[in-house]
């Protein structure tokens, strides 16, 4: 667990989020507070009775691994430009409580780990500044299968490209393989592994990069924030459960953003809530990083998109709007002032089944931007509740 709270990229800490909501009825009871009714979740009483108000994924480990840890921001400058990746076979849980149609599990991922910190899927924000050359080792001597890393956006040299097809280069396991990866281009980037691509992505081994520009100024809040769908079946076959799945045939399940789904993308340390102060100048790197398109939506925010694929967007070209459509492998950054008047405000993408866990809505690829002011309302502990935040 970090002390870190909200998305990462943020310094808020747990003690100044308590601080924020200390005082309050609402936040103080939150241990008390009595479990949503089902009609609040979109599931029926008779759904839930059923079973049919969801399809909750095998909640169970069944090779006991260990857990996933939500992703950490890796500053490679300050690691003398090196980072150690490795492939960690891990469970990790998307939503795990009973509520709004969970629990929620990937029974089986491959998640990527930075140096000795936690595994995290998706894998750490690796971030480096412009004109700054990183030593990226893949360390695979304890791992059960082949991998490379390949990165989006640099110009490396050929045989830094990881892709086994056509650079000859594998990193098997009992190996380790060290890649030279030049920042020169500056922005908001994303890697992965590119040895069975349609089956590593989607057991979990992907990640940002990003590369600051010199002489970049960070926003009040920068804020990193990946979009994936899952098939969970796949996830279940590679834990030995009896599960069925073809990459032709993918049929997908849970919707998550950072990894996680409504609502403990509201779980200010497990996920990605956007707290904010009134005035705030916000700035979110997107990134897809599953197969679909995903039409993000800001509620009673508008935005300006100011960077795309690592080209920073003219500002005679950008214009306010508050639907951002994020094509596979696509980055897009956004920025906007909370302006708004202090409260909670979902954000989320609007293809509504994407928006949903199982049959139960709300759920799925739902976050929230939320006003400090606006944490110490009774409403704001329900939101708590439902996430699991017992802080």
């Amino acid at each position: 667990m970090t002390d870190n709270i909200g998305a990462p990229g943020t310094d808020m800490s747990r003690r100044e989020f308590a601080k924020a909501a200390a005082g309050t009825t609402g936040f103080m009871a939150l241990s008390g507070c009595q479990a949503a009714p089902a009609e609040e979740s979109g599931v029926t009483v008779s759904e839930v009775e059923s079973g049919t108000g969801s399809t909750p994924a095998q909640t169970a480990n069944p090779a006991d691994l260990p857990k996933t840890s939500p992703p950490q921001v890796v500053n490679v400058d300050e690691q003398g430009n090196q980072v150690t990746l490795s492939s960690v076979p891990s469970y990790h849980e998307v939503h795990p409580l009973e509520n709004m149609g969970g629990p929620v599990d990937l029974p089986s991922v491959w998640a990527f780990q930075a140096d000795d910190r936690e595994p995290s899927v998706p894998g750490p924000i690796l971030r480096t500044t412009e004109g700054e050359d990183m030593e990226v080792t893949l360390d695979n001597t304890d791992g059960k299968r082949p991998h490379t890393v390949h990165f989006h956006g640099q110009r490396k040299t050929w045989e830094n490209d990881g892709v086994p097809t056509t650079t000859g280069i594998t990193v098997p396991p009992g190996e380790k393989h060290t890649y030279e990866i030049p920042a020169n281009v500056p922005g908001t980037h994303l890697y992965h592994c590119h040895y069975q691509t349609h089956r590593h992505i989607d057991m979990g081994m992907y990640g940002f990069l990003r590369v600051d520009p010199k002489g970049y100024e960070e926003a009040d809040q920068e804020l990193f924030m990946t979009l994936k769908e899952w098939d969970n079946d796949l996830n279940k076959q590679m834990a030995g459960m009896d599960a069925s799945y073809s990459p032709r045939e993918r049929n997908p399940n849970v919707f998550t953003i950072n990894g996680k789904s409504a609502p403990r993308t509201l779980h200010p340390e497990d996920g990605s809530p956007v707290i904010v102060e009134q005035g705030d100048t916000v700035r979110i790197h997107f990134a897809n990083n599953g197969y679909m398109m995903h039409p993000m939506h800001t509620h009673n925010h508008r935005f300006e998109v100011v960077e795309k694929d690592g080209s920073v967007i003219p500002e005679e070209a950008r214009y306010k709007e508050d639907v951002l459509n994020i094509a596979p492998a696509e980055r897009k950054t956004i920025e906007f002032e909370a302006d708004a008047d202090p409260g909670i405000y979902l954000m989320h993408c609007h293809k509504v089944f994407h928006a949903m866990n199982g049959n139960s809505y709300p759920g799925g690829m739902v976050g929230a931007i939320v006003y400090r002011d606006a944490m110490d309302s009774d409403i704001f502990s329900q939101l708590m509740e439902y996430a699991g935040y017992e802080g």
